[in-house]
């Protein structure tokens, strides 16, 4: 089942990511086209009729530019290419013809805040030496103590440790610091510096003319920075070690940053008159829960088309946070003309079966406002399906945009037992196993249900994957989901395609209730949503039921008469109207 292309703004189609859902891809875990044990745009090409057939509108990558593969992608050293593990620009070429036939939007995802150390401009910064221009585009100084031997300042970086690193002098003499705000070979760009703003200019365009519909723009709340760079206040109210660079007020939400958001957006609007029809989009990855003051900042009409609302995403599986995050955003963003965004899994958070399995999920106390990895409670994979399941229609039955990411469809768990040795996320390395990392929502995505290629993934009968991919996921893969009518896949073509029922009754939305017997409803036109986060079954309101049938439910039998009233089951979920 493909959509028609829809490659021009109509008067049918206005805006068209105000209401888009857009499907995430790890490319080096989504499908392997030629064998070598890494997800590619061949093995993409070869499966965007099934990512059309689940009823999407777009694609969004994460980072497919040539890079050291050092943070698989968010190191990267050239912006205007394509890496070779993943193809050339011929194979993205055609990746984009066959996209628009098929009526989907191509995203592609943008890393601002940095590069890598293997960028040229960062080798050219390295030998020109101090006070060069080149080093100009990055943040270099000098150390402090009696030998410049002390970084510059106390900030610490994202992924752990300092945020400072020496380099040694083209004269062989220990030199100048340079700033990375995730890592030492991720040095960040100086977006005060002239240069840095024409090559990304340059980048918007070249991508553009390619036929990309839009950017997710990574890691937007860092970009800015105190050009003093003062030491950071105390950290004490860390979560964990990651979280401690958080709490730097001369980097994290620096103003400075939205001049540069504000020029993407000219830009960006200049193009799309230059080139009549085109109608592009930016989505922002501004990590603002709680926030929704500066969660506006970053979609006012002259900087990004969305930003994510992660407050969801951050949320424990109870109705009262359920409400208090969807209503807060509503309120917010709504009010403010902007498109609500969202998101309950991506490639940098546990994978919602595992959140919502576990035995903790409920209380606030086991979710933090960084990768939600901190939780060793144990993990009920048939109650956290079953609560997927129920999320599903929340996350697609709300006003907005929706974000799905890979194997989302297909019910798949964190993969929390992944040998050290074969974890490759660079938090693992820089905590010294401390913190495991991402690895676990990264695991290639299965196919077929046959396991000697990994159910699929790859063409190669006898390569080792990239990562591996525990037993039993062959149970779990499209080809077995397919053939099963209440598979969690099937369960999302279903919501898919209904939604353009709840897309048509309108983005305004009345809260039913705040959540404290369970249920998190709402309604929507002449349609509601309703969720319950209970284990038991909870009687509905008669004015919320009354003069409406079922449209979609979670599981089957999910809203049933009981004693001459409505009641939803225990950790379901359904649309009526």
């Amino acid at each position: 089942m493909s959509k028609s292309p829809v490659l021009y703004k109509t008067k049918e189609n206005p805006e068209w990511w105000r209401s888009s859902v857009i499907y995430q891809i790890y490319p080096r875990s989504f499908a392997d086209g030629n064998g070598d044990g890494a997800g590619d745009l061949i093995g993409l090409l070869e499966h965007l009729d099934y990512i059309a057939s689940l009823g999407v509108d777009g694609v969004w990558l994460n980072p497919c530019y040539p890079s050291p593969q050092m943070d698989h992608g968010y190191d990267v050293s050239d912006y205007l290419n394509i890496e070779p593990t993943y193809g050339d620009l011929d194979i993205f070429d055609q990746l984009i013809t066959r996209a628009n036939k098929l009526g989907l939007r191509i995203l592609m995802d943008v890393v601002p805040n940095h590069c890598s150390d293997q960028h040229a401009w960062f080798t050219e910064a390295v030998v020109a030496g101090r006070g060069s221009k080149e080093r100009e585009r990055f943040w270099f100084r000098d150390g402090q103590g009696v030998d410049g031997e002390l970084p510059p300042n106390n900030w610490k970086a994202v992924f752990g440790g300092g945020a400072w690193s020496r380099i040694t002098e083209p004269d062989g003499t220990p030199g100048q610091w340079y700033l990375h705000t995730f890592t030492p070979w991720q040095p960040d760009f100086n977006w005060l510096n002239e240069d840095v703003v024409d090559y990304f200019d340059r980048m918007l365009r070249f991508w553009f003319d390619r036929g990309v519909d839009g950017f997710r723009v990574d890691a937007v709340t860092v970009v800015g920075k105190h050009p003093d760079l003062p030491d950071a206040p105390s950290i004490a109210g860390a979560v964990a070690e990651t979280d401690a660079w958080a709490f730097n007020p001369y980097t994290v939400f620096w103003p400075s940053a939205h001049d540069a958001w504000r020029h993407w957006r000219e830009v960006i609007n200049q193009y799309e008159r230059d080139h009549p029809g085109r109608e592009l989009v930016t989505v922002s990855e501004a990590y603002t829960p709680g926030k929704p003051d500066l969660l506006l900042r970053y979609v006012e009409p002259d900087q990004f088309h969305q930003s994510f609302t992660f407050d969801l995403l951050l949320s424990p599986w109870n109705a009262l946070s359920f409400h208090k995050a969807a209503a807060r955003s509503y309120q917010a963003l709504h009010d403010a003309g902007a498109t609500l965004t969202w998101a309950l899994n991506n490639h940098d958070a546990h994978r919602v079966v595992t959140r919502y399995g576990r035995a903790d999920a409920h209380l606030m106390s086991s979710w933090t406002g960084s990768n939600l990895v901190n939780s060793d409670a144990p993990v009920d994979l048939e109650l956290g399906h079953r609560r997927a399941r129920a999320a599903a229609l929340l996350i697609l039955g709300l006003p907005g945009a929706a974000y799905l990411y890979m194997g989302e469809e297909l019910g798949l768990p964190e993969v929390l037992d992944i040998p050290d040795s074969a974890r490759q996320d660079p938090i693992f390395a820089r905590t010294e196993g401390r913190e495991k990392g991402r690895d676990g929502c990264r695991v290639p995505m299965p196919w077929t249900s046959g396991s000697a290629n990994l159910n699929g993934f790859t063409t190669s009968t006898s390569v080792k994957a990239w990562m591996p991919q525990p037993a039993g996921w062959g149970k779990m893969s499209v080809e077995v989901q397919v053939q099963l009518g209440d598979s969690m896949l099937h369960l999302y073509r279903q919501a898919l395609q209904l939604r353009s029922r709840l897309v048509d009754e309108g983005e305004e939305i009345e809260f039913v209730g705040d959540g404290a017997n369970g249920l998190f409803s709402f309604t929507r036109g002449s349609c509601a949503v309703i969720v319950n986060t209970a284990d038991d079954f909870v009687e509905l309101p008669t004015a919320l039921v009354a003069h409406r049938s079922v449209i979609l439910e979670s599981v089957s039998g999910a809203m049933v008469d009981r004693g001459g009233s409505k009641s939803l089951a225990g950790n379901s979920a359904v649309w009526i109207g």
